[in-house]
């Protein structure tokens, strides 16, 4: 089978496309035939090992899998004698943050990781679009109780982690302030934001709302930055660990306090993640932004791209086409 693939950490470069061997399912496991998969930020922190910490997770001087990818939409193409939830010809979506190896044709996964079937009214790229970014947005949610009428600003809305977010913060009806920029103020209008700060023209922080939330999905903000925009007993939430990992730190002691709190979202629950983004499918409620489609055989050009941080929503890999 055709496969990303990579033997260092480093950038774009150390990928390529080669003929790999097809796995073979053990008796509780699944052969997934892979046709979408994504390049997110969790498969370039992968690929780079940067922050550093990716190195006790997925190899300390080089990578584990040799194949990338965190997430994929696809089909069941064959099943384990031990396997009871899945059948061959099941549409399903999964996703692994330490990786599954999703960037090739095929891949096997245990019946019990975190994979499911899919909305109908979803095609694969919806699918594969619908996962990574989704389920941190999920994470950011379940760390807070949320209620009609709060206020919420997430800086970061035209990422795969804020445009879902938005769209799960208007679904508990919320009143939220989207910051973005100039070319993408029209899509993130369409997600249903109340209110739109185009951060090339204006510093998000000097808005003068005060908010219960404020939630940074590019992590480019601190805790000190926003504090003024927090209502009394505000809560901020980033995506990143922050200057000298702060966020883990000020997470253990602000809440402590009283007051204005910092949460840390240690990402949980995938399978919960997935049943909630397709209960909101479903319902209408969530559509993936999707920026741009490769070949998997431009894969390195993929990672370029997204390394820039310029992408709106996700970036698909079109593995192989699925039937019609």
């Amino acid at each position: 089978m055709k496969a990303a693939f990579y033997t260092q950490y480093g950038d774009p470069r150390v990928l390529s496309v080669k003929e790999v061997e097809k796995p073979t399912p053990k008796e509780n496991e699944v052969l997934v035939r892979v046709y979408v998969t994504t390049v997110n930020r969790t498969d370039c922190a992968n690929l780079t090992a940067k922050p550093f910490i990716m190195r006790f997770v997925n190899g300390l001087m080089k990578p584990k899998r040799q194949i990338p990818g965190t997430d994929f939409a696809g089909e069941i193409a064959a099943v384990g004698t031990k396997v009871k939830s899945f059948e061959v010809g099941d549409r399903v979506w999964g996703f692994g943050d330490q990786g599954i190896c999703s960037q090739a044709e095929y891949l096997c996964l245990p019946e019990e990781k975190a994979m499911a079937h899919f909305p109908a009214s979803l095609s694969y790229e919806q699918a594969a679009a619908s996962v990574e970014g989704a389920h941190y947005a999920c994470n950011f949610i379940n760390k807070v109780k949320l209620a009609p009428g709060q206020k919420a600003i997430v800086n970061g809305a035209t990422g795969a982690i804020g445009s879902a977010l938005l769209q799960f913060l208007k679904y508990h009806e919320l009143s939220v302030t989207a910051v973005c920029n100039t070319k993408n103020i029209e899509r993130i209008k369409s997600l249903g934001a109340d209110k739109i700060i185009d951060y090339t023209r204006q510093d998000f922080t000097d808005d003068d709302e005060k908010y219960d939330f404020v939630f940074d999905t590019v992590g480019k903000s601190t805790f000190g930055m926003c504090k003024p925009l927090l209502k009394d007993e505000g809560i901020y939430i980033s995506s990143e660990l922050g200057p000298g990992s702060q966020n883990i730190f000020l997470a253990l002691f602000t809440p402590l306090l009283g007051g204005k709190k910092v949460i840390f979202p240690i990402p949980s629950d995938i399978k919960g993640s997935l049943t909630f983004i397709g209960r909101l499918v479903e319902k209408g409620k969530f559509m993936p932004v999707i920026d741009t489609t490769y070949p998997l055989e431009n894969i390195a050009e993929a990672y370029r791209y997204v390394l820039t941080g310029q992408k709106t929503g996700n970036v698909v890999i079109r593995v192989q086409l699925p039937p019609h």
